[in-house]
């Protein structure tokens, strides 16, 4: 099990993640509409992981 501090961190660095990958979808799907879709896939599972920490970090604190 993490540390909050390195919950909080790996938190950090997906939603940076999962905004990055969300913005690069966006440009790259005017030119390349499927890498676009794959960028957005992507996006999609770094924010389904930065969710997930959250919640264990949540966990964490009310115990």
């Amino acid at each position: 099990m993490k540390t909050a501090e390195q919950l909080k961190t790996r938190i950090k660095e997906l939603g940076k993640q999962a905004a990055q990958l969300s913005r690069q979808a966006v440009e790259v799907g005017k030119l390349d509409r499927e890498q676009g879709r794959v960028l957005m896939l992507q996006a999609k599972e770094a924010s389904k992981r930065y969710q997930t920490l959250i919640q264990e970090l949540k966990r964490q604190q009310q115990a």
